[in-house]
């Protein structure tokens, strides 16, 4: 098959992010007012164009690229054929992004003779939702006024909207005399000695629910607030990983580099990341929780302040507007235009059925990586109400499944993990209406139930701990009975409505596995279906098969393929012992993304099938990239082809690993396991044993498979 290299995700766009902010550009590094391009500050578009010309002629740069993860740079040639030479004066157009936007514009001159140039720059601003730059439809409009305020030399754009008053303050500091017109237009003149440098600040300054943001210093390095501080934290802390396979080195370094980008810096849980660039620049209660637990072994602190991030935005009221009860966990929460006027109830949305369980699920996983009883007695009360919540609310025909329906006017209609309005159909290609049970929720519930339970085992309550150990083995008897169908040899995909079978193959079984919720006998029959040719399309597995009348390789959930389900099929797979399906999808993942520039996962990639018609599979059109758990994927994909498994209260580490041919070695620098670091070694002799050798203190690491997998080989037995 032909090899396919740096496929760009939106190849006509650039973007950096810190914090609330992103810098949405053309690939020339310019705002140019086309599409989604920008500066936007929580989630509002404050910077909508921005012209730089030099002598009535635009600069074009020649380059352009991100520098770190708030930075950009680029060269533009300046020459009119008049005052210039043709060769040698130059602009250097560096971008810094912080809470405001920093543009600093320096003219450099190689030339022998004094350089005159008149600079302009041009700005405007719509104040536009990101969704609504992102679509090209405004939903809320309101003019905007430009006034001139000479004691500051600052330009004010004024959103005048009876219901919003947001402004973008923006002042140019030259060495030179700054002029200003009635067109929101700054001019220079510069004057260039030989070989010399003339400089040009433009700050942009957003002002926002009254707060006046401001714009960053002009540094490449950290600049020290809180989003900064945040990714300096997590870049210190991840697990270095060397490999002979460099397609895996690289992809789990890129891996990291974009998790330590993406936090939004934002207390209780400073280094909770973002979903993903450029359009979800806010906070999803479920996206947070997965990324951070599938990035554990690359370091636990993003685990801890993704908790603590959703315990803080824990619901309190019934409120049918944005899908509210108490105790029931965040779907997303943004501050766009949008959101604040009300026309959806994103401000603060409480839609999804998944966060809840999965908060008790990652509870459990972060006291068994780190040990932190204190973090585990802090967050224990919020444990118990959104097992309060799932005991009330979440089974309102008290049938024992979790079973969502959507209350708000303007809300999610799905609010599983596959939350897109047509994401659930039956087996004839007809969307189900709410209420739906679907099986990966079921999944979560009872892994939530086990995983609770020893986190309220470790604070003391034992008795209620052991009450929800029974009710987690009573679950997995009732669903399979209720999910298993033995023509198709997988799990419905939900119950609907009316308790039948939703009966289409998706990729919910990988999250089953997962969950443990299998039984051990029918776990290689499960993952053979999974990786059957309508369901494996040799990049990953796809969301709904092939064979299903409603499949289409380009939906968002309904024949796609999404690298965060590697990471947890993954998990699932490495549970059970199928070594054979993991190494399929392992390979398939690093392969993906190697296909792609700096080896970075999208968001979603297309379902088509890996063969000589389809030399790569496109992507979702509107993917996000990077997406936060794209990258927690391939974390976790590593950790699964060790089977690693921590129990940081007795300082064991228990790992079973089983490595590819494609796979000859792997070297994890910084493994943290409780208050301890560990270095591990792993290698694959030319006979196919593996060889384990690991450094550090305090922390024993015993090779021993999972029991799932030695229940599924007695009974393949």
């Amino acid at each position: 098959m032909t090899r396919v290299r740096q496929l760009r995700v939106r190849p006509d766009l650039l973007y950096v992010a810190s914090g609330w902010s992103t810098l949405v550009t053309d690939v020339h590094g310019r705002i140019t007012g086309a599409g989604p391009q920008g500066f936007f500050a929580r989630n509002t578009r404050v910077l909508s164009r921005e012209r730089i010309t030099v002598n009535g002629r635009e600069a074009v740069p020649f380059t352009t690229a991100n520098v770190g993860a708030h930075a950009q740079l680029s060269y533009a040639e300046l020459a009119d054929g008049d005052t210039m030479p043709p060769r040698g004066v130059y602009l250097m157009i560096e971008q810094f992004l912080g809470e405001g936007l920093r543009s600093r514009l320096t003219a450099l001159s190689f030339a022998d003779q004094v350089i005159t140039a008149q600079l302009r720059i041009e700005v405007d601003s719509d104040f536009a939702d990101i969704e609504e730059a992102e679509s090209g439809q405004r939903r809320q409009h309101g003019d905007v006024i430009a006034r001139w305020h000479p004691d500051t030399n600052e330009l004010r754009l004024d959103y005048a909207h009876p219901k919003l008053r947001p402004a973008t303050a923006v002042q140019v500091h030259a060495p030179a005399p700054v002029s200003y017109t009635d067109r929101a237009t700054f001019t220079v003149d510069l004057k260039i000695e030989p070989h010399d440098a003339a400089a040009v600040n433009v700050l942009v300054e957003p002002i926002l629910e009254g707060k006046r943001l401001a714009a960053p210093p002009p540094t490449y390095m950290e600049p020290g607030d809180p989003a900064a501080r945040a990714r300096a934290t997590l870049t210190g802390e991840v697990t270095r990983l060397s490999s002979s396979n460099p397609d895996v080195a690289v992809a789990w370094q890129t891996a990291v580099e974009d998790l330590a980008a993406l936090p939004l810096g934002e207390p209780p849980g400073p280094t909770a990341p973002i979903a993903g660039l450029p359009i979800y620049q806010q906070i999803f209660g479920r996206d947070t929780l997965t990324a951070s637990w599938q990035a554990l072994l690359a370091g636990p602190t993003m685990l801890r302040d993704s908790l603590r991030l959703n315990a803080a935005h824990v619901g309190r009221r019934i409120d049918d507007w944005r899908d509210e009860e108490p105790g029931k966990l965040l779907h997303q929460a943004r501050h766009g235009p949008l959101s604040l006027l009300g026309v959806d109830p994103f401000t603060g949305y409480y839609g999804d059925w998944a966060t809840g369980p999965d908060f008790l699920v990652f509870l459990g996983q972060y006291l068994a990586w780190t040990g932190d009883l204190p973090t585990v007695r802090e967050l224990i009360p919020v444990a118990r109400q959104v097992v309060d919540w799932l005991n009330r609310y979440g089974d309102l025909d008290r049938d024992g499944f979790l079973e969502y329906h959507c209350r708000s006017s303007a809300g999610v209609k799905n609010q599983g993990w596959k939350d897109s309005d047509t994401a659930i159909v039956d087996e004839h290609g007809l969307v189900v209406d709410n209420p739906i049970a679907p099986s990966e929720l079921q999944g979560y519930w009872y892994a939530a139930l086990r995983h609770g339970a020893l986190a309220f085992a470790a604070v003391g309550d034992r008795a209620f701990a052991a009450g929800l150990a029974r009710r987690a083995a009573t679950l997995r008897r009732r669903f399979h009975r209720a999910y298993w169908m033995p023509d198709h040899g997988c799990y419905a995909m939900a119950l609907g409505p009316d308790h039948a079978q939703v009966r289409s193959v998706n990729s919910n079984d990988g999250h089953l596995l997962a969950a443990g919720i299998v039984p051990a006998r029918l776990a290689p029959t499960v993952a053979r279906r999974l990786f059957a040719p309508d369901m494996f399309s040799g990049w990953g597995v796809r969301t709904l098969s092939a064979h299903h009348p409603a499949y289409n390789p380009f939906s968002y959930h309904r024949g796609s393929v999404w690298p965060v389900e590697a990471g947890t099929i993954g998990i699932g797979l490495a549970r059970y012992g199928c070594w054979t399906q993991l190494h399929r999808l392992a390979e398939a993942t690093f392969a993906a993304a190697a296909m792609f520039e700096g080896h970075r996962l999208p968001e979603v990639i297309g379902g088509l099938p890996r063969d000589d018609a389809y030399p790569h599979p496109g992507v979702y059109p509107r993917a996000c990239s990077p997406q936060a758990w794209s990258a927690s994927a391939i974390i976790a994909l590593v950790q699964a082809l060790l089977a690693l498994r921590p129990a940081a209260p007795v300082r064991t580490v228990l790992i079973d690993p089983h490595l590819p041919d494609w796979l000859p070695d792997l070297h994890l620098e910084g493994v943290h396991i409780g208050d301890a670091i560990i270095d591990l070694t792993v290698r694959r002799t030319r006979g196919g044993r593996v060889s384990v050798r690991s450094t550090g203190d305090r922390v024993a690491v015993v090779r021993q498979p999972t029991l799932h997998s030695r229940l599924a080989t007695r009974h393949q037995r």
